[in-house]
């Protein structure tokens, strides 16, 4: 059974008027890498500050390692921060950014030298250690804040949006490599972002946020496949949502047909929402098929063709290899286990 390293307990902020975190509730378990996801001003980066120890909560308890720390200062704490913003200092070489904590700490100069350079090697900065700040890629520059972090063998390592200044190319590389980064050193990291590829790519668990509270919290793929809120649905890649009613368990009805599916537990006729995903419709000759409709658009992505359908007056997209025409006659199918059934009005 994983170890509870952090608690934290009915935690409340507010920011004058307004309201940031509302009793928010969670625990992240030892060794875990776990994303904070949702859209800018859902209080992600606000909650990362009070684990910290940057912000205070207005009500609730901050535990670590079974024991309350609301009151110790950042510094107190077995925790280490990297930013959006680095922070590093321009003025110092590669070595002596990493090294600064260390010193503070009046760490022994060989213990101090010999972590820097193991540090180096972790994050593929292995003589870089005399280079100066301002010769460094922006790759090369976030490595260095993160060395700077990890040197001091934090129990937790705290990202607040670290690749948000990189490009695409080098910030895909180094999702590949925090999350490497984070088995190998084998300590609990806890990332902010409002990428879904980042969060899906790199967590263990994702914890989904909005207006200061968790709406789902799960593994990648649990809360990909299986969105439990329109916002999810919505937030999490692309999802065509529509109506429908679930007859009984396993037997779903929408555009009028009947199908089944992998969900149960609703009452019989009772009024759903269905969740296809883009890539789950497969096309199909239109006399075998139960939907059909006409290609509306068609846009290349390199991997796959995104195409619009419209199905009885609505626009679906449809993620496919297979290129259709504009103005084409198609039939869609979906397998059993890819029509996800949520509640009605869950927002």
């Amino acid at each position: 059974m994983k170890k509870k390293l952090i608690i934290l307990e009915h935690i409340s902020k507010s920011f004058g008027e307004l309201k940031v975190l509302d009793d928010f509730n969670l625990y992240i378990n030892e060794n875990e890498f776990i994303t904070l996801l949702g859209p800018s001003g859902c209080g992600k980066t606000t909650l990362l500050r009070i684990i910290g120890g940057f912000e205070s909560p207005d009500f609730g308890k901050v535990i670590f390692d079974g024991r309350a720390i609301n009151d110790l200062e950042p510094n107190q704490r077995q925790i280490n921060t990297c930013f959006q913003k680095y922070a590093l200092f321009p003025h110092l070489n590669v070595f002596d950014n990493i090294a600064f904590g260390l010193r503070i700490k009046k760490i022994d100069k060989h213990i101090m030298e010999e972590r820097v350079m193991t540090t180096l090697k972790l994050v593929k900065l292995d003589g870089f250690e005399h280079r100066l700040i301002s010769t460094l890629s922006g790759g090369q520059q976030q490595r260095v804040a993160i060395a700077r972090a990890i040197v001091n063998q934090p129990k937790v390592l705290l990202l607040d949006e670290p690749l948000g200044a990189l490009d695409l190319k080098l910030r895909q590389e180094m999702q590949y490599e925090l999350k490497e980064m984070q088995r190998t050193l084998g300590i609990t990291f806890v990332y902010v972002t409002h990428d879904q590829e980042e969060a899906l790519t790199m967590s263990d668990t994702i914890v989904i946020m909005n207006e200061g509270k968790i709406l789902q919290i799960g593994r990648p793929e649990d809360i990909y496949n299986e969105p439990k809120t329109r916002f999810v649905a919505n937030f999490i890649g692309e999802s065509n949502i529509f109506d429908g009613i679930m007859k009984e368990d396993y037997i779903v009805e929408f555009f009028g047909k009947e199908f089944e599916c992998v969900d149960k537990g609703f009452n019989t006729n009772e009024e759903v929402e269905v969740v296809i995903r883009p890539e789950d419709f497969v096309f199909m000759p239109p006399s075998k098929s139960k939907i059909v409709g006409i290609v509306d658009s068609l846009i290349f992505k390199g991997v796959h063709y995104e195409i619009n359908v419209i199905v009885e007056n609505r626009e679906y997209t449809i993620h496919t290899t297979k290129h259709r025409n504009i103005g084409d006659k198609v039939g869609l199918w979906v397998e059993p286990h890819n029509i996800h059934i949520m509640k009605k009005g869950e927002v």
